[in-house]
């Protein structure tokens, strides 16, 4: 479709014709139950759902967004996500619809009706063209990804390829032309993720004995958006806040299905180079400690240990500068270094979003992943291996957190703030305020470091004195756990 109008002048006739145009293609792909959809005004930045009328009114009168030139959100070269019946209505923001379009980008979610999902299915399945025995149009598809992912090819030169082996192809082929059509042929092979209400205010999340609850039991806060205060606290809306949890389990059983992924989960036992030196967490004394006192889980190496790292973004850029996301990702360590940290191998888990950062409140969302975690644990999931042909029990453990500090804070439930911030130190944190600008900061840290070494005698580079005491003694597991373990349940956070 010709977008040259939108730099046209607001009173000729192309420029109107041009509105009429992407009124039209809106109105076909992303029109709601109310009649509304994102208005691309200079003044609105695709943030409001409005209806036609006063798009066209708003388009017309303020202008278009000249930088918007792909309709992704008017249904262009995206997959729309599938709506719930129970919640059909639509919340005039906002973000939550534009989180689920990110996570599809991820995982997509299940289908709510099997005919639909059939009949997808089957369409897949057809031979690429009426003689052809070696391609479905399934696998096709699948090949061609792959290729655009290896080379990085952007959906427009994706989309003229499909266009370009299409006309080569015999006629009445059924190989899509575009990159929209190829993705939605995907669709039945997506990841599924929930989607959980929460309480606005951090307290609870509606799963489990709680799914069926309206308000809140702690805080008493309406779990629907009330937009006006004629409307009961029980009545039925869009949910003030949504948690998108993706299970951890059918990703692994994908991974393990995979001969190449399951080969390489071994390779910290089979491949790694053991010569004294820290080349991979393996060679650490903390792996090394976990294989001593928990030697069954030690002695099948597929066996995962996951690295969680967490912190807050703004995937919005400027046009919500007060929204806050918090994924949650997993990283597996049994991979080789220059594989574990790429995107392909990192997890996401959770993605948390709203207004405001979820603070120590965020063990309320980690609940599901924290029960997940558990029971790969205690209990393991029955696990088939591409890669010997057999099935074994596989087990995971928590290995590690990445995070910065006030994410540590966060996530351990301690307090990183004022004299004493340091988890190490503690009461012997060596703080200073400053005089005039009053913060604190913290010096001292020469203890650190060797009783000989020459840091320790330099004045002028540090606080102006030698350092002469020792590091203080890192507390183990039994004294922290004594430290904690008179605390209210429900203020203990999951690390």
């Amino acid at each position: 479709m010709d977008r040259s109008w939108i730099n046209f002048l607001r009173t000729t006739n192309e420029y109107e014709n041009g509105v009429e145009e992407f009124l039209e293609f809106a109105n076909m792909n992303v029109l709601d139950n109310n009649g509304k959809f994102y208005c691309p005004c200079v003044n609105c930045l695709n943030e409001r759902k409005l209806p036609t009328d006063i798009i066209r009114e708003h388009v017309l009168c303020d202008g278009f967004l000249k930088s918007y030139t792909k309709w992704i959100w008017h249904g262009e070269l995206i997959d729309m996500p599938s709506v719930d019946v129970s919640e059909a209505e639509e919340v005039d923001l906002e973000m939550d619809d534009r989180m689920e379009e990110m996570i599809h980008d991820i995982g997509h979610d299940s289908f709510q009706r099997a005919n639909v999902y059939d009949n997808l299915c089957n369409d897949a399945e057809k031979p690429l063209y009426a003689e052809c025995t070696k391609y479905t149009r399934l696998s096709a598809v699948l090949k061609l990804f792959n290729v655009k992912a290896r080379n990085g090819w952007t959906d427009k030169s994706f989309t003229e390829l499909l266009e370009l082996l299409s006309d080569m192809l015999p006629k009445g082929n059924t190989l899509p032309t575009r990159n929209y059509d190829a993705k939605k042929i995907l669709c039945p092979m997506g990841m599924e993720y929930q989607k959980i209400h929460a309480c606005p205010n951090d307290c609870v999340l509606y799963r489990k004995e709680l799914a069926m609850l309206h308000q809140c039991p702690r805080c008493g806060v309406s779990r629907y958006k009330q937009k006006h205060s004629e409307f009961e606290s029980d009545s039925k809306g869009p949910p003030a806040k949504v948690l998108w949890y993706l299970p951890v389990v059918p990703r692994l059983k994908r991974l393990f299905s995979n001969a190449n992924d399951a080969k390489l989960m071994r390779w910290h036992a089979d491949g790694r180079t053991t010569d004294g030196h820290l080349r991979h967490p393996a060679d650490g004394l903390q792996w090394k400690k976990i294989d001593s006192m928990f030697p069954n889980f030690s002695n099948d190496s597929r066996n995962i240990r996951f690295g969680l790292a967490t912190d807050g973004m703004n995937p919005y850029g400027n046009l919500s500068s007060k929204h806050s996301s918090w994924p949650v990702l997993l990283v597996i360590y049994n991979l080789p270094p220059w594989l574990c940290m790429k995107r392909k191998y990192v997890m996401l888990s959770l993605m948390i979003s709203g207004p405001r950062q979820p603070g120590n409140d965020i063990d309320i969302y980690l609940t599901p992943l924290v029960e997940d975690l558990k029971m790969l644990w205690e209990e393991g999931v029955d696990m088939f291996d591409g890669y010997t042909s057999d099935s074994f029990k596989l087990h995971a453990m928590l290995f590690c957190t990445i995070n910065d500090f006030p994410a540590y804070g966060n996530l351990s439930g301690y307090s990183i703030k004022g004299h004493k911030a340091c988890p190490i130190c503690e009461e012997g944190t060596c703080h200073h305020q400053l005089q005039h600008g009053r913060k604190t900061v913290y010096l001292g840290h020469q203890r650190f470091l060797s009783t000989n070494h020459p840091y320790r005698k330099l004045k002028k580079a540090f606080n102006g004195c030698q350092e002469n005491e020792l590091a203080p003694m890192v507390l183990s597991g039994s004294q922290v756990y004594e430290r904690v373990k008179d605390i209210g349940e429900e203020k203990v956070n999951f690390l």
